[in-house]
């Protein structure tokens, strides 16, 4: 099995897998997570690797033969082709020492227990960055897993495994649900590893992962609502490529821990100025126009209703809802992973999420089609085709839309990109589960009310 998935041991878990919050235990309110707990989940996620390495430290160091531009000599100048590396995949700095990676990558060993090599985290994608300070919990705006991907296996002299699903077509999403279901579809209902996948009829498509700082004021996770929150187990999917139920089943307590430390996260602060007065004018607007839905923040005082809002409500794109089969929901629950907390075959539409650090988390919408929160409140100036920014540095930061700066393209312009890594700079809403419709509750705003909405939005 893990020969013809290989690599995709971790990468599942970006949108999917490590999304899980904790009930609060009365509006506003949720209990305190255990410190020491919160300390060992910290660690586990930064530092801890729990999978064989899937590609060679050669991969890593010749991976820059590949690229448009000219990399730096990784024997010459290590820090230098380290940067390159992390600015040309996407991936964000390291809160720790990592042992010359970028933050989402692990080194570790080889199947043959002894070369060296290297596996993606949940940090990949859940390890993003703003103004050049990686941020745990922060969406990773920036990778392009695909390119990453299939570049490592050139770099490793291997041919990468064929995908009956598209990764990602565009830089800051990846197709996590597709991933886990193939996983799955290679295991039995008792975890036993099948030579032939199931069938699972499922058809999801690459999303924009999920701000970790929002789950712990959620009762049920993931964008369409159907999982318990309180599910730790869903946090080891990403492990199915090669983990026993044995294995699993010792690994749970590190992975409460984990559950207990992503419960605890908190967003960053908006570092620029606010005006306080706009602010104000914008708090009532929300509290009239929003706080059904999103909930309500005084005082630093969350209460969040955890609305799932109908999909003919909504709008919008239904690809991530309706992808899903039941019988993929049904196998899901047949084993261990869904014992105790199993998903609810219900489908309604999606869950408007508590809105806190929403400064740092565009793009916006579940599938990341919103590059601001002008844009997002005001539906007819979406761009259709527009560009990804070549970073997180601040000169790229919005401070009035609040979101990241972009080149909208008209339909007939096409940049004619010279390499896939190119091309995935470009978003295109016309694309499989991409569509930037729907939520157009803001557009009955006039723009005063608009602006001032986004001056309080700052300040959650």
């Amino acid at each position: 099995m893990r020969a013809i998935i290989g690599g995709l041991s971790w990468a599942w878990v970006f949108a999917v897998a490590l999304g899980p919050c904790a009930s609060p235990a009365a509006a506003g309110e949720r209990p305190e997570p255990d410190p020491e707990a919160v300390e060992r989940g910290r660690l586990a996620i930064v530092e801890q690797g729990f999978l064989k390495a899937q590609w060679s430290d050669k991969a890593y160091r010749e991976a820059g033969k590949f690229w448009d531009e000219p990399a730096p000599d990784p024997d010459k100048d290590p820090e230098g082709y380290a940067r390159a590396f992390a600015r040309h995949y996407g991936f964000s700095p390291p809160v720790v020492p990592n042992d010359g990676l970028p933050m989402g990558l692990k080194r570790s060993t080889m199947d043959d227990g002894t070369t060296r090599g290297f596996q993606v985290d949940c940090l990949v994608c859940h390890g993003g960055s703003i103004g050049g300070r990686g941020v745990v919990g922060m969406p990773n705006s920036q990778i392009d897993y695909e390119t990453f991907f299939f570049d490592m296996y050139r770099a490793d002299d291997r041919r990468a495994p064929l995908l009956p699903f598209i990764l990602n077509t565009t830089r800051g999403t990846t197709n996590a649900g597709m991933m886990a279901i193939v996983l799955f579809s290679f295991r039995n209902p008792d975890l036993s590893p099948r030579v032939f996948p199931l069938p699972m009829g499922s058809n999801l498509p690459e999303l924009d992962a999920p701000a970790w700082w929002t789950l712990k004021y959620k009762d049920v996770m993931y964008y369409d609502g159907r999982t318990p929150a309180d599910s730790w187990r869903a946090d080891m999917q990403f492990l199915l490529a090669e983990k026993s139920l044995a294995e699993f089943q010792e690994l749970e307590p590190v992975f409460r821990d984990v559950h207990a430390y992503i419960k605890s996260i908190e967003p960053p602060k908006y570092p620029f100025p606010i005006d306080a007065e706009k602010a104000e004018r914008g708090r009532r607007v929300f509290k009239k126009h929003c706080a059904e839905c999103h909930g309500t923040y005084d005082g630093g005082k969350v209460e969040f209703p955890g609305e799932i809002v109908p999909l003919d409500v909504v709008g919008t794109d239904p690809a991530r809802l309706e992808g899903l089969s039941d019988l993929a929901i049904n196998h899901f629950n047949a084993t261990w992973f869904g014992e105790e907390h199993p998903v609810t075959l219900d489908r309604e539409g999606y869950q408007a999420p508590p809105l806190v650090g929403i400064w740092a988390s565009a793009p916006y919408l579940h599938n990341g089609s919103v590059p601001t929160l002008a844009t997002l409140l005001n539906s007819p100036t979406r761009p259709k085709r527009f560009t990804r920014p070549p970073s997180t540095d601040f000169e790229h930061y919005d401070q009035r839309n609040v979101g990241w700066k972009f080149r909208e393209l008209a339909p007939d312009d096409d940049p004619k990109p010279k390499s896939p890594h190119q091309a995935h700079f470009l978003f295109d809403s016309s694309r499989y589960g991409l569509g930037n419709g729907g939520h157009t509750f803001g557009d009955k705003l006039s723009d005063d009310h608009r602006f001032d909405l986004i001056e309080y939005l700052k300040t959650l």
